[in-house]
């Protein structure tokens, strides 16, 4: 422990000079860096000074600036509202202007959307359909309308007044009655009616607004009236038929079809569904007549016959049934007294032997009659698809932008249908009404032929 503190004490003695010195290099260090220190701090005070006078040249600057852009902001804000003004002036105006030029666009415009229409619904158009056209710019909304569209539609009401008021003969282009495209003469009265004469024909002519063509009525005028047309259209007469209604009254006055006219628009099929009908008819009567004959006065007979029986009387009964060998029930009884000598097995076999031999007579056309009934709505089926076929050409060449173009195919098809059914219905009910009949007589001659069975083995015991 001593040598410890002597050895502590020994490194003391010998630290302290040292120590002294190194402290005095320190202070003058530390002077050194003091003195750098404020040289700097000087520096940057000087160079924040001037720096600070710079910046309040330059707020004082801006500040100018800014009380310069003031007013003109000023100016500025008092020139738009001057302008904002000038332009609700300006707006209002061109408003006003606007509603002047759309109310007399629009005015044009119905001008024009009333003349399309009178064209469409005038005759005359079917010559000139370029008529309609003219009239597309004027009615286009995205055009202002000008005074070449004005034009348009003065010249075009001037035409058509012009047009109205006119009587004119000439020739042009129609669909007749059959739906196919015919050339003639064509009287036109005004706007009001119009007329054509054309292979042997007279008639009136009515305008479709569709396909701007005009028609033959389905049915031609009465003779006094086709006479008056053809007479006032080669200049016999001064006076003519005309209908104001612009073809109203003559639809419902012309548009009258016979079963004649029928007839002959459904083509030639109806030619053999009328054969067949007339046929039947005969039949029906024949048959009729026949099976009411036969069965006439059987009950009446039959007494007469179990009167005579009872008596014993067979030869008064051969000479009673023998004088009507065309009626069954007699053929029938005659048979059963001529066999009255048999067994009751035999004689039974006998009559009924009697009765089928009978009923080839008795159903005699009916098996024709059934088969006409048949066969007469096929033949009507047959003409729908002919008219159908004629249809379908008609659309091949000419569309179908209008139906009365079809309405000759059509017609057939239709006519010779209804033909087909109404001649079917009436021979199906007829052959039932006969087959009815026939199944009465059949009934009579058995019920007969079991009277006479009973009668003549009442007799022999």
């Amino acid at each position: 422990m001593k040598k410890y503190c002597l050895a502590l004490t020994l490194c003391l003695v010998f630290a302290l000079p040292l120590h002294a010195r190194d402290m005095r290099e320190a202070s003058v260090l530390a002077q050194q860096e003091l003195n750098q220190a404020q040289a700097t701090h000087q520096a940057r005070t000087k160079e924040i000074r001037h720096t600070r006078k710079e910046m309040l040249a330059e707020i004082t600057r801006l500040t100018t600036v800014n009380k310069t852009l003031d007013g003109n902001i000023k100016s500025v804000t008092s020139r738009i509202k001057e302008l904002q003004a000038a332009n609700a002036a300006l707006e209002k105006e061109e408003a006003e202007d606007r509603s002047s030029m759309d109310e007399l666009s629009g005015a044009v415009r119905i001008g024009g959307g009333n003349l399309k229409a009178l064209l469409a619904a005038s005759m005359f158009t079917a010559w000139n359909p370029g008529r309609l056209d003219r009239l597309k710019p004027v009615l286009d909304t995205k055009r202002f309308p000008g005074i070449d569209d004005m034009k348009i539609l003065s010249d075009l009401f001037l035409e058509e007044g012009r047009l109205t008021g006119s009587v004119e003969i000439k020739e042009g282009a129609f669909i007749n009655d059959a739906g196919e495209p015919e050339t003639g003469e064509i009287l036109t009265l005004g706007g009001f009616t119009a007329a054509y004469k054309s292979n042997g024909k007279t008639g009136f002519l009515n305008y479709s607004q569709e396909s701007n063509k005009l028609y033959a009525l389905s049915a031609l005028p009465s003779w006094n009236v086709q006479r008056n047309l053809d007479r006032y259209m080669t200049g016999e007469e001064d006076a003519v038929y005309i209908d104001v209604s612009r073809g109203g009254a003559l639809r419902q006055i012309t548009h009258k079809q016979t079963f004649t006219d029928q007839v002959k628009k459904g083509g030639l099929l109806v030619w053999p569904i009328l054969g067949l009908g007339l046929l039947a008819l005969l039949i029906g009567i024949e048959r009729t007549l026949f099976l009411a004959r036969v069965h006439a006065n059987t009950d009446k007979v039959m007494g007469k016959v179990n009167t005579l029986a009872a008596d014993g009387r067979w030869e008064d009964c051969d000479n009673m049934v023998g004088n009507e060998k065309k009626i069954p029930v007699y053929n029938v009884l005659r048979t059963g007294l001529g066999a009255r000598s048999e067994d009751r097995e035999t004689l039974e076999s006998i009559l009924q032997e009697a009765i089928l031999k009978e009923l080839p007579r008795l159903e005699r056309f009916l098996p024709m009659l059934n088969i006409m009934g048949a066969v007469a709505p096929l033949l009507g089926l047959l003409g729908t698809v002919t008219g159908m076929i004629s249809t379908f050409h008609v659309i091949t060449l000419y569309g179908t932008g209008d139906p009365r173009m079809m309405s000759g195919g059509i017609s057939t098809a239709l006519v010779t249908t209804m033909l087909g059914l109404t001649v079917a219905i009436p021979i199906m009910l007829v052959y039932t009404f006969l087959c009815r009949q026939v199944e009465h007589v059949i009934g009579d001659m058995e019920e007969k032929a079991v009277a006479l069975t009973n009668i003549i083995f009442r007799e022999k015991h």
